[in-house]
């Protein structure tokens, strides 16, 4: 399992605000090229910097693919990023203030603890 580069890929998309709504409209296509242009990417280093091996897994691509937060949790996904991503992408489509947030708890609420494990 790679919880590195599943936490890369909600970091970096959630930093972009062009990403956050090309994830938003087509998931699959944004994984994919995400995954293919990015994934190798040293972050904060200066560009042409890369490495040749990171790759999502099967679940880990359809997970993220198909906005599985739940899944993602499972997989041990730090649970910051995949709110913060989250809510900026689906915060707009509630009426009630705290609607995503409150819909994000209640789906994950049949965990008990201890919870998965976050560690990268």
């Amino acid at each position: 399992m790679s919880k590195y580069l599943i936490d890369k890929f909600l970091f970096t998309v959630d930093r972009d605000p062009d990403l956050v709504e090309r994830y938003r409209e087509d998931p699959r296509g944004t994984v994919d090229w995400w995954e293919t242009e990015r994934a190798n990417s040293i972050l904060g280093c200066h560009s042409g910097e890369a490495s040749t091996w990171l790759r999502f897994e099967d679940t880990e691509r359809e997970a993220l693919a198909s906005h599985d937060y739940v899944r993602l949790f499972e997989l041990g996904a730090h649970p910051f990023l995949t709110l913060t991503l989250f809510i900026a992408m689906f915060e707009r489509d509630y009426d009630e203030p705290l609607a995503f947030q409150k819909e994000y708890g209640m789906r994950l609420q049949h965990f008990s603890l201890p919870y998965p494990d976050i560690a990268t």
